[in-house]
């Protein structure tokens, strides 16, 4: 690591990034709440999930203004990296897909203010919903059209900006969640370091089952979620610039942030029990949790008090199996599209086992669970129903 490097992210500098927002969100949130307009908007953006298709007549104002500023992607996106990144999606569909559920999605847990902040929400109840959103945002983004008229991607990372500028709207205005001690909710050090998480820790979960990888291919990959940060409202001066200073980031990211936490364990119960409950039966119930222990390692395991087992030994042999089924990709042009069409087919199915076949909705939420002191009179069920699908 360079002194360059080193100077560039200190603690001093992540406090300051801890008490930033999203200012352009935040004040176009803050205006549609002011004048009551979030069921509306929340109503007719449901009927906007295609870029390049028409805003939908009566949002608020400040809603189209936001809209129509965020519709492009950065000028400077170089679009032979994102091909390369699409291209290394492609390839690696199911370990990417292995890395985000049994290894990032833990760790966010493993930040206990980041934890909390996700308790505070009534869909984290509910962990598919997460996942699904995860999952389905992530295959949007590897599309092939991803940045163009027609793709989905764009629309929906704008309604997770405001998303995000909704959650910070509630619990700053709920008087119960202390800034001075964690800083702005879903602030600038949790947005990059949430980057973080969905990028390097996917390529160290994917190094340690043994896929091998191209430095170009990593850093394509990585350079696509740099993208996603500028679309989701980060602070680009403060967003590493490649794999080396993203990891500087994570080093010192995650040691002055991560620990235990009731919500952690309770959110990572959750997060198992869905996973298991996606494979039919209980056989394979074990290698959940010993393939997260395997991934995030004992020290943050034992914190999300992911239980110890038998498959534990028989998670340290899975790189040796994916090994042999390299060398079979490698050794033939049928075995190397088998492979893929294989993986591919295995994302699809997670992702509809979780979505239930239904298009996920990105919406603004009008209240926060009644410990955060944000609720609202309607009556609430006690299950999470998917939306019903968008109109095409």
């Amino acid at each position: 690591m360079t002194t360059e490097t080193r100077s560039r992210y200190t603690a001093a500098k992540l406090d300051e990034l801890s008490g930033q927002g999203d200012p352009f969100a935040d004040e176009t949130v803050a205006a549609m709440f002011e004048r009551g307009e979030v069921g509306d908007f929340n109503t007719l953006m449901r009927f906007f999930s295609t870029a390049g298709h028409k805003l939908p007549e009566g949002l608020p104002p400040s809603a189209v203004a936001f809209l129509e500023a965020t519709a492009m992607p950065p000028k400077w996106v170089d679009w032979d990296v994102m091909e390369r990144a699409r291209l290394f999606f492609m390839d690696n569909a199911a370990h990417i897909n292995t890395g985000l559920s049994f290894a990032a999605m833990p760790a966010t847990y493993a930040v206990p203010r980041v934890a909390r902040l996700l308790a505070s929400t009534h869909s984290m109840d509910y962990p598919s919903r997460r996942m699904a959103n995860t999952g389905q945002f992530v295959t949007y983004l590897m599309r092939t059209n991803a940045f163009e008229e027609g793709s989905k991607f764009i629309p929906a990372a704008q309604k997770v900006r405001l998303l995000h500028a909704a959650v910070r709207h509630h619990l700053t205005g709920s008087g119960r969640w202390d800034v001075a001690r964690d800083g702005v909710p879903i602030n600038q050090e949790d947005m990059i370091g949430g980057q973080i998480c969905f990028s390097i820790l996917v390529l160290d979960a994917m190094h340690r089952l043994g896929i091998h990888m191209s430095e170009e291919g990593a850093e394509a990959y990585y350079y696509a979620w740099r993208v996603v940060g500028s679309i989701l409202g980060c602070d680009m001066t403060a967003v590493p610039d490649n794999l080396t200073e993203a990891r500087a980031f994570a080093d010192l990211y995650l040691s002055r942030n991560l620990g235990p936490s009731e919500d952690g364990v309770r959110l990572n119960n959750q997060l198992m029990r869905m996973y298991e409950d996606v494979v039919p039966g209980t056989l394979f119930d074990p290698i959940v949790p010993a393939t997260m222990r395997y991934l995030i390692g004992p020290t943050i395991a034992d914190w999300l008090e992911i239980p110890r087992g038998p498959w534990d030994t028989a998670a340290k042999a899975v790189p040796l199996v994916l090994g042999l089924l390299e060398t079979v990709e490698d050794s033939s042009p049928l075995g190397e599209w088998a492979l893929d069409k294989a993986g591919s087919l295995l994302t699809a199915f997670e992702l509809a086992s979780l979505t239930r076949g239904r298009v996920m909705q990105y919406a603004i939420p009008e209240e926060l669970k009644g410990e955060y002191g944000v609720r609202s009179q309607a009556p609430r069920t006690n299950r999470w129903v998917p939306p019903v699908p968008s109109p095409a």
